[in-house]
């Protein structure tokens, strides 16, 4: 069984992941570490914020809320500069703790610590890790979401473990429905809104195609079916590219 989804002052949610930094696309783990945005990173924000001010943002309408985590944070301040609307940050929308993973590559994680990522590869719990377990991830997210402003939409900019725990958590899907939906690539981002008493996902894993915007037009948008090369988190899906590593859940 799930836990009961909290109230939310908000019925539309556009959960947003960071821009790339040197450390996605190098492979190394994350975590709540705080490498900056690459220049890439940087590009794939400001490519995206005007396409998400075209999807209905309106300032006086929208709050804007973000991790603390430099990458994340940078990454909202293109969609606030936009937008013209103060950005909210929230520690509880870190990255999932990764204990002695964090700033390790794929390849060191296999190495110093294989069994650990025999059961990482095939989907089961982490032992021994440290860090944080996906409940408590899913819980913290939960609760930042609860003290938000009363909006008809909220902005969350947060991490690829992060974000796949507080879907999930939103859908009330337990941990045998882990890892069904995608991770988000970076700067991909997941629309939800409530209906009755549910959520329902409307949107997973939309990118901006990779080509520069007009200033007052957004770049074509394009559906997760489409390959990304900066998607999946490390815990959540096949270990496909460098990219791949930010998040462990």
């Amino acid at each position: 069984m799930t836990a009961a989804v909290p109230a939310l002052p908000v019925p539309r949610l556009v959960v947003w992941r960071h821009g790339r930094t040197e450390w996605n696309a190098t492979g190394r783990f994350q975590g709540q570490l705080d490498p900056p945005l690459d220049a890439e990173g940087r590009g794939q924000a400001a490519r995206t914020a005007p396409h998400l001010v075209a999807g209905g943002l309106a300032p006086e309408r929208t709050v804007v809320v973000s991790s603390d985590l430099v990458r994340a944070a940078e990454t909202a301040t293109a969609l606030t500069g936009l937008l013209d609307a103060p950005l909210r940050l929230d520690e509880r929308l870190r990255e999932h703790g990764l204990g002695c993973w964090e700033g390790l590559t794929r390849e060191e994680v296999a190495a110093r610590y294989p069994e650990q990522y025999a059961d990482w590869l095939a989907g089961r719990p982490v032992q021994g890790r440290g860090g944080e377990d996906a409940p408590a991830v899913a819980a913290r997210a939960l609760a930042a979401l609860t003290e938000l402003p009363e909006a008809e939409v909220a902005v969350v900019v947060t991490h690829g473990g992060t974000a796949g725990r507080l879907v999930e958590a939103l859908l009330e899907l337990g941990p045998e429905h882990r890892r069904v939906f995608g991770p988000l690539a970076n700067c991909g981002w997941s629309e939800l809104v409530r209906q009755g008493t549910r959520w329902r996902l409307m949107r997973h894993n939309c990118t901006v195609a990779d080509v520069a915007a007009p200033t007052a037009e957004a770049a074509p948008a394009r559906s997760a079916a489409a390959p990304v090369e900066a998607g999946a988190t490390p815990e959540e899906a096949t270990p496909a590219t460098a990219q791949d590593a930010d998040a462990v859940a």
